[in-house]
């Protein structure tokens, strides 16, 4: 039996999730997370989880919560849940609706989804993380599945161009997200399971072991468990790094051309 009701994976994109996601869903024993709230709309989250609008925001509110609790069971008695961090104020502030009387966002949540644990997985290389970010935007694909065919695609493909400009907002971003979440944690007292990007891509398996075990589940469910996705990057994001380093430096930018 586990020890919770439901976990969240709280994190930010190009760190991970979606293959920590998959390797979960597919242990069997721990729910079917996914980011259920992924956009800051209520109207979002009623389509994505193929809900009809009431014209009761309450109402409509209520009936997704339930609704992600089902869904992120998958069947079983621990509800999964990815969290983005754009979207976490809001996702917060509809839960602060619903229950008024709570003290604390760890409140709402526990009345939302009773015993809850949080995972916190980042990715220190945020340069790595913002190219890989930028990289998706502009060719569109998002993930491949471990045959190299294609998983999620966004966009129409297009080829990638090095944008400074943007690969900095993103660097912004994501640092910010990290702040942002350890902030969280703080504030309302917790401590997370942390999962380092690194550590996950370097060993799939070893880290749903870890988490299983984490979450009170069978170990043994990770075994049989194989990762799903290849990974993107390539010599043109290795390139893209080393030339955002550059740029972003002022002192190597005076040396010019070596």
């Amino acid at each position: 039996m586990t020890k919770y009701n439901a976990y969240f994976i709280c994190t930010s994109p190009r760190s991970g999730s979606t293959l920590l996601c998959k390797l979960l869903s597919a242990s069997g024993c721990a729910g079917h997370p996914k980011s259920y709230f992924h956009e800051a709309d209520l109207g979002a989250w009623l389509s994505y989880m193929k809900l009809s609008p009431t014209g009761d925001s309450l109402r409509d509110l209520d009936a997704a919560l339930v609704r992600a609790h089902h869904l992120g069971r998958a069947g079983g008695d621990l509800c999964g849940v990815r969290l983005q961090r754009h979207s976490f104020d809001f996702f917060m502030a509809q839960l602060a609706r619903r229950w008024p009387q709570a003290d604390t966002d760890l409140d709402r949540l526990t009345q939302s989804f009773g015993r809850v644990r949080f995972i916190h997985l980042h990715r220190p290389d945020v340069v790595a993380q913002a190219v890989s970010y930028v990289r998706a935007e502009q060719t569109g694909l998002w993930h491949r599945a471990a045959d190299g065919s294609e998983l999620e695609r966004l966009a129409p493909p297009a080829p990638p161009r090095y944008d400074f400009a943007a690969i900095h907002a993103a660097v912004q971003r994501f640092q910010g997200d990290q702040l942002d979440w350890q902030a969280w944690f703080t504030a309302q007292g917790i401590t997370p399971y942390r999962i380092s990007y690194d550590a996950l891509a370097a060993d799939p398996s070893a880290v749903l072991a870890e988490v299983l075990a984490d979450l009170g589940c069978d170990v043994a469910a990770a075994a049989h468990v194989t990762a799903p996705l290849a990974r993107l990057a390539d010599a043109t994001n290795r390139d893209w790094i080393e030339r955002y380093m550059h740029d972003a430096n002022p002192a190597e930018r005076e040396k010019g051309p070596a």
